[in-house]
């Protein structure tokens, strides 16, 4: 709903702009600084590691979850998830999990909600324990 209330603002201000008038208004997006979170940890032979928590601040904030590096073996593949976390260290994923490989590029992408959030990382094919290095980058 804010978008649009944005949105509409920056129409009648546009609309300001052309009806003649010599005052013009430069309207800017607003911009957060990127907060990059790194967990580092080790998951075992079909098992998952929910303890990786972070803290959205803001409503709608963009999200990038990174495998950086897994193995041994090199070119480990894993299971990394999103979700809100549980008892225990239990992580309710909120969508389906990804699967993953090491990378530079983001595996997950997206906005969510203020509030707390956990990284999933899940070994599912019978080898580890498998070290692993995951970063969270969030508005």
């Amino acid at each position: 709903m804010k978008r649009f209330a944005a949105l509409g603002l920056a129409l009648v201000v546009m609309t300001a702009a052309c009806g003649g008038s010599d005052n013009t208004t430069a309207v800017t997006a607003p911009t957060g600084t990127t907060k990059t979170e790194t967990f580092t940890g080790t998951v075992q032979a079909n098992s998952t590691d929910g303890l990786n928590t972070f803290v959205v601040a803001t409503a709608g904030n963009a999200v990038a979850v990174t495998l950086i590096s897994a193995g041994p073996p090199a070119g480990v593949v894993l299971y990394l998830g999103i979700g809100n976390p549980g008892a225990g260290g239990t992580c309710s994923l909120i969508q389906a999990p990804t699967l993953a490989q090491s990378s530079n590029t983001a595996q997950i992408t997206g906005t969510a909600a203020a509030g707390t959030y956990c990284i999933s990382v899940q070994e599912f094919q019978g080898i580890g324990p498998i070290t692993y290095t995951v970063t969270v980058a969030h508005t």
